[in-house]
Order: structure tokens, then sequence, then C-alpha cells
């Protein structure tokens, strides 16, 4: 039994790791500040399998408190850190904040670690680091020193971090640059829950750009496998010394904007829900990049990684996940 501190527990990813974590027979502390980003209720209703769970606890607290997460590190802890201010858009209106979260709170978790003799850190990146001028499949090899806005900037500044504290400290990090996160539980604010629940409300869907923005949308269960098979990586010759990783986690698979809506549209239609969707057509936004995808070589190779779950499968999952939690009526 390993005994795991996950921050941002009871996101939308964070909440699937540690149902899986719980499965496995492994410990959990979840670390989650509860902020304001989208409801309260929403994020207590991520974890309402696993609350009450004897291996479980639930501390609600910052990352960037300091006292508080060196209170919940050990040495045998393994840390998940997937506690961020998320959003592209957001982050151009509030740098400050995304800084002081993103990048002052991934110091306070190496910091904790460090001072606890915990080794282990898987942290959680974006494809946001990219910017608009890597070559596609995205490399980690990339050096990513163009990203466009904040959020993407506050990323790429805590997997430096990750570096620097693996390079001196001897542990072993590895930071996963996730892209486009789905299914069930996802973000009230991402495009495939809003696009279904505009559409299922009969109300226009906003729409930036001619439609041929192309996202690597990636499943949560994907996701969970390469997380935890992370965490396995940084098990690996624990006594040794430290290393540091960069590390794509998506299907490397494409899907325009405008393809998604129609998608999202076909499986509402599946399970009942007609949908017709009226486009609200905007500017592109600062910020957006143009295309994500990653290349997952690296991925394979050092975890196991081996996405299965396609947009044409996974967007039906999402519609029915979406459908019994929030009915026609909302």
């Amino acid at each position: 039994m390993t005994s795991f501190l996950v921050t941002g527990a009871a996101g939308f990813i964070g909440s699937h790791v540690v149902e899986v974590l719980l499965d496995g027979g492994h410990r959990v502390v979840g670390l989650d500040n509860f902020d304001d980003f989208y409801p309260r209720t929403v994020k207590e209703s991520n974890l309402a399998r696993v609350l009450g769970a004897p291996a479980f606890r639930l501390v609600e607290g910052d990352v960037r408190d300091a006292q508080l997460v060196a209170g919940l590190t050990t040495s045998d802890t393994v840390v998940v850190h997937l506690a961020a201010r998320a959003g592209v858009r957001p982050s151009i209106e509030m740098p400050e904040l995304y800084t002081s979260v993103n990048v002052l709170g991934t110091a306070t978790v190496l910091e904790a670690a460090r001072l606890a003799g915990a080794r282990r850190i898987v942290y959680a990146s974006s494809s946001s680091v990219y910017g608009d001028t890597a070559p596609v499949p995205f490399p980690e090899t990339w050096p990513a020193v163009q990203p466009i806005s904040p959020y993407a900037a506050t990323k790429r500044a805590a997997e430096l971090l990750c570096a620097t504290y693996a390079h001196l400290y001897s542990m072993r990090i590895i930071a996963l640059r996730f892209f486009t996160v789905y299914g069930p539980r996802q973000r009230p604010d991402l495009a495939i829950h809003k696009f279904a629940r505009l559409m299922a409300e009969d109300r226009p869907v906003p729409f930036f750009g001619d439609g041929s923005t192309e996202r690597d949308y990636t499943y949560i269960d994907d996701i969970v496998a390469g997380v935890l098979g992370a965490a396995d990586w940084t098990g690996a010759a624990a006594a040794g010394a430290g290393a540091f990783e960069i590390v794509n986690l998506g299907e490397s698979r494409t899907t325009r904007l405008d393809r998604l809506v129609e998608l999202v549209s076909a499986a509402l239609t599946g399970e009942g829900m007609p949908a017709s969707p009226v486009l609200d057509r905007r500017p592109a936004q600062p910020g957006d990049v143009r295309r994500t995808c990653a290349d997952i070589t690296k991925a394979r190779r050092l975890l196991g990684y081996a996405p299965t779950t396609t947009v044409e499968v996974g967007i039906p999952r999402f519609v029915r996940w979406f459908k019994e939690a929030y009915g026609r009526s909302t």
C-alpha cells in the first residue's frame, strides 16, 4: 500500500485519480481549496463516491500554505500535484493570481516534499506550453519558450522548478503535459461540457473563429492511466539519483472545432435530447493556439501509455454521464 498526496483532489482529473488510487488499495490524502472558478457543489459531487472511504482523507486548504502542505507530506508520500488555477482566457485577466497559484503553489509543494524527504512527484503540466510554433505532432524536445498566455507561462515556469528540484535534491519528478482532457465530470467551462449544456437548453453556442482550430481531445480514462504510469515511473530505482522527465499525454489525433460541435449534437440526439446547435460566432480569442497534437512516443516507451478512446467513442460516453447528472430539463 502506497501513500499518495493528491492536490486538486476534488477537481475533474483529481477526483478520477483519487478513485482509481483507492480502488488500487492505496492510501490517499486529497487537498483542495474549493476555489470559486466553478461551483463548490460540483466539486463536492465529484468526490461523492470516495467520501467516507477509510483510506481517504480530504483536507480543505491552499497549496500555497506551506505549513499545511508540509503537514500532509512524509518521506514515503508520492505527490500527484494537479492543483492549479485553470483556463487560458481568464489568465489574461488575472495574471498575478495565476502566477501565485501555479508557480508559488508548485514551489510550496516541492519544498514541502524536500523538507519531508519525499522524492516521488508527478506534476500536471499542459499542452499550452508549446505555444503556436511547435511542429505537429508536438515533441517534448521542443524548447517551449514562446507561451502565448499567462496560464501557459506559469505551467512552463513550474516545469522548470520541477527540473531544478530534481537536479538539486535527487528527486524523481515527471511533468505530464495534458492535452484537452474530457469525459464524465469535466469542468463546466470547458468546450464539450459547455456545448452539451447550451445545446440541451436550446441556447446559442459560442463559436470562436472559423471552426478550423483543432485540439487533441484526450479521454479521462486514458489520462488517469498515464498518471498511474507516471507514478510507477517515479518509483523505479527510487534509491538512486534524481531524474526529471517531461511527457505528453494525449490521443495524438486532432478534431476540428466544427466537427466537435457535430459530434456533441449527434450524441445528445442519440440520448433522446435533440440538439440543433445555433452558433454564436465570435472572433478568435487571444491566447488560444490554433492546433494541439501530442507526440506520444515517449509516453508509450516510459509509461506504457496506450490511449484507446477516440472522440467518436468518448463524446457519447460523456453525454450519457451528462444526461444522468443534469437531465434534459437543465
